[in-house]
């Protein structure tokens, strides 16, 4: 696996590379163990690459005989092509710095990881899930039915989306509130007009509140933040329509819920919402409240 993400990496970030130089960078590597890469490995390693990731090694065949990476638009398209290899680019380059791992520190992720496996099986063969869960909003835990349709990883968290027979719609479940998750063996019919990227398309985290209209919201953002939203950002509609040396002003079109309201919060005075109003009347009214609990500090 690791010389697999080892190739895809070299070919990727050279755009097109001759199999010389390919065998030259191969040498440079630890994992070659000083031993030149054969051709008939390599073009092994080409077939099992596409089969496993689905990304497909061509020859251009002429001139220099470069290969390149026909779809390397899938490594940086959002997909799960792409966050299955930067995954495992990462865990590589992680199990190689063993020396330093004191030097390296990661995030906190919370508990629901294990229930993956049962998920994705079930997303496999459509077969109903009985899950236990308890949310933040009650006290106890329940215990129901529900009809997976898919997997959603937001901040740190992943989630279940899936439609509730007893409720008739669709709803989202936060792995790490999930006490226990079994198969049932059950299986329904998969919806062949349900989507998951369409479903969150307009969507800026997991809430997906149809009672919300799909707006433009407009942006007014200090010339420091907006350089961390070029970099990341909001919402794959996210425009810059306007920048000065004191400000830029972005638009993004999505739904503006609850979740989106607070990444707004989270910017504190480097960001001003300015329409659409009602949006930004809401916003008001949450900083008065705030200032209302310091104000009358000395």
């Amino acid at each position: 696996m690791n010389k697999y993400v080892w190739l895809v990496e070299t070919i990727y970030k050279a755009k097109k590379i001759t199999y010389e130089e390919i065998n030259r960078r191969w040498l440079d590597n630890d994992m070659s163990e000083n031993k030149p890469l054969p051709i008939r490995t390599f073009h092994k390693w080409r077939i099992a690459i596409e089969e496993m990731f689905g990304l497909i090694i061509e020859n251009e065949n002429s001139g220099q005989y470069r290969y390149y990476i026909e779809n390397a638009d899938e490594l940086k398209s959002g997909s799960l092509r792409s966050w299955l290899f930067n995954t495992l680019t990462v865990s590589n380059l992680m199990m190689e710095s063993v020396s330093i791992k004191d030097k390296i520190l990661f995030e906190e992720i919370p508990d629901g990881e294990q229930y993956l496996p049962v998920i994705i099986e079930a997303l496999k063969k459509n077969t109903v899930l009985e899950i236990t869960y308890q949310s933040f909003w009650r006290d106890e835990s329940n215990t129901f039915e529900v009809e997976p349709y898919c997997l959603k990883a937001f901040k740190q968290r992943w989630y279940l989306v899936a439609r509730s027979p007893y409720y008739d719609k669709i709803m989202i479940y936060a792995l790490d509130r999930v006490h226990q998750l079994e198969p049932t063996g059950k299986v329904f019919k998969y919806p062949d007009d349900f989507v998951a990227e369409e479903y969150f398309e307009d969507c800026f985290g997991i809430i997906a509140d149809q009672n919300y209209d799909v707006e433009t919201v407009k942006l007014k953002v200090s010339a420091g933040q907006a350089n961390y939203l070029r970099t990341l950002r909001l919402h794959q509609s996210q425009t810059e329509i306007d920048r000065n040396d004191e400000y830029s002003v972005f638009t993004v079109r999505l739904r503006p819920t609850f979740d989106f309201r607070q990444e707004i919060l989270t910017m504190g005075s480097d960001i001003e919402v300015l329409s659409p109003k009602w949006f930004r009347d809401e916003m008001a009214e949450i900083s008065k409240h705030m200032w209302n609990k310091y104000k009358n500090d000395k």
